[in-house]
Formats: structure tokens, C-alpha cells, sequence
């Protein structure tokens, strides 16, 4: 087969990466071999494989009761209770991110302010949501109200970080359009900033949900929620079938969730 000559050219001028390639890939197998002394004791303990095995049996034939029974409704309620828990706190988030949004973009306010609305997002963000539970549940007492306040929180970081890469790619053609009209703040507002944004933002939003319905869950191994708590209690008390029953309502609302999301985006995106 003959090749025509440009094609053969470009082909012998390509970028030499394979010594590159070659020297991250050893580089990373060097880290992964000197970070093993690091470990404290053995990998695999006998007592872990036993609850594991334990947790896996409690999988496949959890409480069903706890599921299914009309009278007691456990663990849909306190699924339930967690799903509102995220949308409270991601809720929030967007309203405390979207003021913040625009300050911190450098194409809407100047160098400055976005300096210091940048750093105030990088403080929260760097804080763990761990620690920003345990204060809220020293000032506001345990409880699913010191999750909501620690995930709203814990939130505004990264939807005021996503808002703000949104409002520095938007067009601001349209704005200068719009001016030219001699359209006023709350029409250039509704008719070149919000169809811009809205779906970007209401993207972000979901996503950061999807990843707070599992924070509420974490966040109840420090009394910051019940189902957390009440899965820690279920295994630390050795009954792994309610364990298991609690394990299928968070794969089954995190699933749902997921999708439910995903197609979300996928339509606001592209439409």
C-alpha cells in the first residue's frame, strides 16, 4: 500500500513520547512499590474477611420487613429522609453559590474581588466535610439539621467553582448586542444571561446532588443523619441482615438517583 508522501512526513515528524511514557509509567510503579512499607500491619485481618463475608450474606437475604412492611416503612422513610436531606443542602448551595458565581468571575467584576471570592471558595472547599459536621453538631445539636447545614456548606465550594467556569465562557457578545438596543439590566438579564446559564447551572446542581445523597449517608456515622447511624449500629451490633436491608436502600435510591440525573443533564446540554 502506498502512502502519500505529506502522510508519511507527518508521520515521522510526530512527538517522541514513548521515553516519556515509559518513564511515567516506571516513576509510577517505583511510588506504588516504595509506598508499601507505609502500610502498619497486615493488609487482610481474618476478623475483616469474616464480617465481610457476614455483610455479603446479610446482602442476600436482608430483614425484608424492614423494606416492605406497610406498618413499620423503615428503611424507604429514612431513605427518603436522606434524599431530602441532600436536596435541602445542595439547595443551599446553589443559592448561596450563584451571588458568588459572579462576583468571582473576572469578566463580570474586577480583579480583585474575584481574587478574594476565589480564595474564600478554595478555604471552603479544602475544609472536610467530616470536620464541618462535627461544628454544626456542636452548635446546632445532632441531627438531620446539622447535615443539611454541613452539606449546604460543604457545597457552595465546588457548584460556586463550576458556576463561575460557566459565567467566564459565556458569550458576552450577546450582552454587547443587547446594549446596542438599549436593553435594560433585568432584559439583558433575562434574555442573554439566564438562557446562557440556566442550563449549565441546573446541571452542576444535579451533579453535586448525586454526590450529596451519598455525603448525607456518610455524615450519619457522626449522628449528622439516620441512615448512616443506623447502618453503623446495625453492623457494630453484629445484625448484618438489617445491614443488608439498609445496603439495598442505598443501592437502590443512589441507582435511581444516577440515572435519573444523568438523562437530567443529557437533556438540558444537548437539548
Amino acid at each position: 500500500m502506498n502512502y502519500h508522501p505529506e502522510v508519511l512526513h507527518s508521520y515521522e515528524h510526530r512527538p517522541k513520547t514513548l521515553i516519556l511514557k515509559l518513564s511515567i509509567t516506571l516513576g509510577v510503579i517505583l511510588l506504588f512499590f516504595w509506598s508499601i512499607p507505609s502500610f502498619d500491619g497486615p493488609l487482610i485481618s481474618e476478623s475483616g474477611l469474616d464480617i465481610v463475608t457476614r455483610m455479603f450474606q446479610g446482602l442476600i437475604n436482608p430483614t425484608w420487613d424492614k423494606i416492605f412492611s406497610l406498618k413499620t416503612f423503615h428503611v424507604p422513610y429514612l431513605m427518603y429522609e436522606t434524599v431530602m436531606v441532600a436536596f435541602l443542602g445542595t439547595l443551599i448551595g446553589t443559592v448561596v453559590a450563584t451571588p458568588l458565581s459572579f462576583l468571582g468571575s473576572r469578566n463580570i467584576t474586577n480583579s480583585v474581588i474575584a481574587f478574594l471570592v476565589t480564595v474564600l471558595v478554595v478555604l471552603i472547599r479544602t475544609m472536610p466535610f467530616f470536620v464541618i459536621g462535627l461544628i454544626y453538631i456542636r452548635v446546632v445539636g445532632p441531627g438531620v439539621f446539622a447535615g443539611v447545614l454541613t452539606i449546604g456548606f460543604t457545597s457552595t465550594g465546588m457548584i460556586t467553582k463550576l458556576y463561575t467556569e460557566s459565567v467566564e465562557d459565556m458569550d458576552k457578545g450577546i450582552l454587547e448586542a443587547l446594549d446596542s438596543t438599549g436593553a435594560t439590566a433585568v432584559q439583558k438579564l433575562r434574555v442573554g444571561i439566564v438562557p446562557q446559564l440556566f442550563a449549565n447551572f441546573v446541571s452542576h446542581s444535579l451533579y453535586r446532588f448525586d454526590i450529596n445523597v451519598r455525603n448525607a449517608i456518610i455524615l450519619g456515622l457522626i449522628s449528622a443523619g439516620r441512615l448512616g447511624f443506623e447502618l453503623q449500629a446495625a453492623i457494630g451490633n453484629f445484625r448484618y441482615r438489617d445491614a443488608g436491608a439498609y445496603l439495598w436502600g442505598i443501592i437502590l435510591v443512589v441507582m435511581i438517583i444516577e440515572f435519573a440525573s444523568a438523562s437530567l443533564r443529557k437533556r438540558l446540554i444537548y437539548g
